[in-house]
């Protein structure tokens, strides 16, 4: 079994590569600016006793970058069963002051990434015949942040390309579901947050804690697995009970 997990260099993505490796996957570790960062997870990987490829690439590129990183992954490992969208940015800024290149950037890595990397990964199943998994990051946010107007509506949009390529994608035995991670300890919470105050915020959790990168990354390696076998078109929303839809 091979998964392919974009932005796997550091955070959510290096723990679902390493999930993906522990629970039997070679992983395709797609990396964008931090070479020495993607290598040590790919090393971590083989410890595991898996195999690893790099595949750098930016998936906000547009649609035949996206091709690209799958295709590399395709040529490294023969195959693709499993698929991570985790790629994403979120540049804070006041819905006041947000321009329309800061509203293009984060829809193309975001929503236009996401979606294109999982045409990729979608053609390359079905023809040749994988009853695969893919698997989109949302997020909490969902429900609105006002320095992040443009990324709420790209996680909004998440789950509506979710929703809709598992109904396309259910004929050909594929399954298409969404993880919306909560607060979680990785850099992200910390643009404008002190540490404190973002320990601050999961002590105020229901769980009284902030997720580990592990916590989110259980939730993908699950999706993957055959025990998931009847689920798709879901939102799994991983959060210590911040938000409950």
């Amino acid at each position: 079994m091979v998964a392919l997990v974009t932005g796997a260099q550091q955070g959510i993505g290096r723990a679902c590569a390493l999930g993906l490796a522990a629970a039997g996957h070679d992983v395709a570790i797609n990396w964008l600016d931090d070479r020495a960062a993607a290598e040590a997870v790919a090393e971590a990987v083989r410890a595991a006793g898996r195999q690893a490829v790099l595949v750098q690439g930016d998936v906000g590129a547009g649609a035949a970058a996206c091709a690209a990183v799958v295709q590399k992954a395709i040529e490294d490992f023969g195959r693709i069963d499993v698929l991570v969208n985790n790629a994403g940015i979120f540049p804070r800024v006041d819905f006041l002051a947000m321009t329309e290149a800061d509203w293009d950037q984060v829809l193309a890595v975001n929503l236009k990434g996401s979606a294109f990397c999982a045409q990729a990964a979608a053609r390359a199943m079905v023809a040749a015949g994988i009853k695969g998994s893919i698997m989109n990051l949302s997020s909490s946010a969902v429900r609105g942040t006002p320095v992040g107007v443009h990324y709420s509506a790209t996680k909004n949009g998440v789950v509506g390309i979710t929703r809709s390529m598992a109904l396309a994608l259910a004929p050909h035995g594929i399954r298409v579901n969404a993880i919306a991670p909560g607060l979680t300890d990785t850099a992200q919470p910390r643009y404008g947050n002190s540490d404190a105050e973002v320990r601050a915020m999961g002590a105020a959790l229901p769980l009284g804690r902030l997720g580990t990168p592990e916590d989110i990354a259980a939730m993908a390696v699950f999706l993957a697995s055959p025990q998931a076998a009847w689920i798709t078109g879901q939102v799994y929303h991983v959060n210590g009970g911040g938000y409950m839809p």
